[in-house]
């Protein structure tokens, strides 16, 4: 029996993989595998579920036995890959093991957890994949005041998803801007007028020291003293791509399991995908970067060494409140940025010493300007040349 291409994980970055695969070939063997349901869904969807009032069930597009029979591939939920063992070519789920033919780990990335003191620490709610989602909307049932914890662009959409769900919103983040990563000043204050409008409350340079129980609600204290009754919480302050499995197993590890532009580990056989995958440095936990990363393995994996680039990719910040597409510049980009507009619409320019454009933030109205702008930024991860094969001369 041919051993098959194993997929670790169902969400868009596995389940994309596998499409792209049986298009290309109906035939090669595919297993996946699951820790959860393996419901298909769309992951940005989440933060738009209360303003839609979708439950986890609406938002779920396939069951794994449907996902199983339109992909022609066996998959196995709720089961644990407890140890990778890359030189026999095989995983382990508990005491079963299960040899590949190629491995792609798209585990995706896990949310990270901020340490609370008082006796309700466990009442936070990270919402990272739909489980998430309807342990949450299950607890939101009959509550009506949600505090989240981060206002970076999770953090955002969450806010006005729910400030649209009918919630009351407080938002305590350390910084003193919204998104202090991905914008500078001036979007981000236009995106927080937006959310204030709309009601969501702000309390920024500050944190969540404790949590406590007060019958039914809940008490937070702050760093700065201050104290927010609410019903719920919600963490949004960041993911982290899952690693530990394969450093265990010898893989190269940074922020993200290592690979090349073709998205191999630094053992053979072994790919990954998605949010967990270091891209030649890079780890970009956004969908345009995902999908290429599928084109592309699909056709190495098939037989056709193709290496990743990603052009221009902008991200659109699901905040209605105040519209926002931002496309941040390269980390190491000398640069500086250029501002215009006022209240709610700004276009917000990163430009290099010489004065081509390395980046933009744009609100409210100048959204409009994206398309045109895009024509103007340089590739995230450029195309590499070709290499010619010569014929030595007669």
């Amino acid at each position: 029996m041919t051993a098959p291409i194993v997929i670790i994980g169902t969400g868009l970055a596995g389940y994309n993989l596998a499409r792209e695969l049986r298009k290309l070939d109906g035939d090669i063997p595919l297993l996946l595998i699951t820790r959860d349901d393996g419901r298909s869904y769309s992951k940005p969807m989440l933060s738009t579920g209360f303003a839609m009032n979708k439950d986890a069930e609406s938002l779920g597009m396939a069951s794994a036995g449907a996902m199983a029979a339109q992909l022609k591939a066996e998959i196995r939920t709720h089961t644990e890959v407890t140890r990778l063992e890359p030189a026999a070519q095989r995983i382990w789920l508990g005491n079963e093991p299960v040899v590949y033919r190629d491995l792609v780990i798209a585990w995706g990335a896990q949310t990270l957890r901020v340490p609370l003191a008082g006796d309700a620490a466990d009442a936070v709610h990270p919402i990272n994949d739909l489980l998430d989602y309807g342990h949450f909307r299950a607890a939101a049932q009959g509550r009506k005041r949600v505090l989240i914890m981060g206002a970076g662009l999770i953090g955002c959409e969450f806010a006005n998803d729910l400030r649209l769900g009918g919630y009351e919103v407080d938002v305590v983040a350390p910084a003193e801007q919204l998104m202090p990563g991905l914008l500078p000043p001036q979007p981000a204050a236009a995106v927080r007028q937006g959310l204030e409008a709309l009601g969501a409350r702000f309390h920024l340079g500050t944190v969540v020291e404790r949590l406590d129980r007060q019958g039914d609600a809940l008490s937070a204290q702050l760093a700065d003293g201050r104290r927010l009754d609410c019903d719920l919480v919600v963490s949004a302050v960041g993911l982290r791509p899952r690693t530990e499995l394969a450093a265990q197993a010898g893989l190269a590890v940074a922020r993200g399991i290592a690979v090349d532009r073709q998205l191999r580990t630094s053992a053979p056989h072994v790919y990954a995908l998605g949010d967990c995958a270091e891209v030649d440095g890079l780890n970009l936990l956004y969908v345009m970067p995902l999908m290429s990363g599928v084109r592309a393995l699909a056709r190495t994996l098939l037989g056709t060494p193709t290496e990743v680039s990603y052009g221009p990719m902008p991200v659109t910040v699901k905040t209605p409140a105040c519209p926002l597409v931002v496309s941040p510049p390269a980390a190491d980009a000398a640069g500086r940025w250029v501002v215009e507009g006022q209240g709610a619409d700004i276009k917000a320019l990163y430009l290099g010493a010489d004065g081509k454009l390395l980046g933009y933030a744009l609100t409210g109205a100048a959204v409009q300007d994206k398309l045109a702008l895009n024509r103007q930024l340089p590739p995230v991860l450029a195309e590499l040349p070709q290499t010619l094969t010569l014929k030595p001369s007669s």
